[in-house]
């Protein structure tokens, strides 16, 4: 049987690979998206019940289509956004195909792509003149190595399995990692009169608010949501950073560790090892704090010279000052003497590529792409975090991002086809 033929294929139906299918369509170039669950199915299997988002509405900006609710300073809920993401997809037809995963994705000696696909049906087999992948920068949860070796009566989850407080036995929950969803969840059930334990990692923190507006507005007016990865200040190190933590809850306020330390939250260092139900960690608490409090007040700073600079009318500077300082490094803890009965790991995900057999990969397993675009003739990803400035893989910068993969593969069609037309027409002469 002669396999399915299209000009591009889309791997991943969430709101990069749609926003890709939605200019692809405005050109009429034939494609598929081959999603393996349902569109955009991350934001209600993902999140916690009281997820918020982090960046403002007015963020929320995808092809014809953009937040214009009545808060477009405030911070739209889960179950918002995905009803949000519902109405976009209400606005055009995208040549969708649900639970097909993709399994395989290979070089064609003719050129091109064919792609095995798992489907309810079976296995089938589609080939492409492009493929763009759009799944996600990093769908594996990271669980430390010794995570199996702890006591087997500690229940242990990722954050992205986390719903809310009840969900977890009673007692005390241990959350490990401090970067946007770690802060968050021990927020969470801090605020449902859990005895929390956080493990501080090394993300900073930025205010939520800071004369009269939200950081994040600032920032955006600033330019640095848009500013290439390669001209970031700070270059490579400051982009691999942790997101700073701050919440949209409601309304939004900062996450100050310090202040849930001072009701009662116990905070350590980084999480070193474990067995049994005893963990050790290093001695690195009062260090992280420190410094995530000076990237918060440096970034206050920023902002205030951007407002002396435009010669801008806002309240008066301000700079935060500690509310609480650790006695001591606590660097051991018996789980079951503290009666913590169960542990959310918030340490991030890792990248899964192995499914493409292309060299478009570097030593870490992520991809190696300009903009989206490899040096695999007809391969790109879209979505990616940092992928050409600090709003790709957000809302803010997705719509920016699908364009300019589509933009890329029109034009390369185009071309193809004139070459083609050019040399049918020498034939014919």
């Amino acid at each position: 049987m002669t396999a399915e033929h299209v000009s591009v294929a889309v791997i991943g139906g969430g709101q990069a690979g749609l926003s890709v299918s939605w200019y692809l369509l405005q050109e009429g170039v034939d494609h598929v998206v081959l999603e393996a669950k349902t569109p955009v199915h991350a934001w209600a299997d993902t999140r916690w019940d009281n997820f918020t988002l982090v960046t403002p509405n007015w963020h929320c900006k995808l092809p014809g289509y953009a937040y214009d609710g009545a808060d477009p300073d405030g911070f739209m809920t889960r179950d918002e956004v995905v009803q949000w993401l519902d109405g976009w997809l209400q606005t055009f037809e995208p040549p969708l195909r649900t639970h097909t995963r993709v399994t395989t994705l290979r070089r064609r000696a003719a050129g091109g792509f064919e792609l095995t696909l798992a489907t309810e049906a079976g296995q089938e087999t589609v080939t492409c003149d492009h493929a763009v992948v759009a799944t996600g920068g990093y769908p594996i949860p990271v669980l430390p190595a010794f995570a199996a070796s702890l006591d087997a009566s500690i229940t242990q989850i990722h954050s992205e399995q986390y719903r809310n407080a009840d969900q977890l036995p009673e007692g005390a929950v241990l959350v490990v990692g401090t970067g946007q969803s770690g802060a968050q969840i021990a927020e969470d059930l801090h605020l449902e009169g859990r005895q929390v334990h956080l493990a501080v990692g090394s993300a900073p923190r930025v205010a939520r608010f800071y004369r009269g507006r939200d950081c994040m507005t600032w920032l955006a007016d600033m330019g640095l949501y848009d500013k290439p990865a390669p001209e970031y200040p700070g270059g490579k190190a400051a982009i691999e950073k942790t997101n700073h933590y701050v919440t949209g809850r409601d309304g939004g306020r900062d996450i100050d560790l310090r202040r849930f330390a001072a009701e009662g939250m116990r905070l350590y260092g980084t999480l070193g090892d474990g067995k049994d139900t005893r963990l050790t960690f290093e001695p690195s608490l009062r260090h992280a704090l420190d410094r995530a409090d000076a990237t918060y007040n440096s970034i206050c700073a920023d902002i205030d010279a951007f407002i002396e600079r435009e010669g801008i009318t806002a309240p008066p500077a301000t700079r935060y000052t500690p509310v609480w300082e650790p006695d001591s490094e606590v660097t051991e803890l018996d789980l079951a003497a503290a009666g913590v009965t169960s542990i959310v790991w918030a340490i991030g995900y890792r990248p899964d590529y192995r499914w493409i057999e292309a060299s478009a990969f570097d030593g870490g397993g992520r991809p190696m792409q300009n903009r989206g675009v490899t040096e695999v003739e007809g391969l790109s990803f879209v979505g990616l975090p940092w992928m050409h400035t600090w709003g790709s893989g957000r809302f803010l910068g997705v719509d920016r991002d699908a364009k300019h993969i589509a933009t890329t593969i029109i034009d390369d069609l185009r071309r193809q086809s004139a070459t083609s037309a050019h040399r049918r027409l020498a034939v014919a002469r």
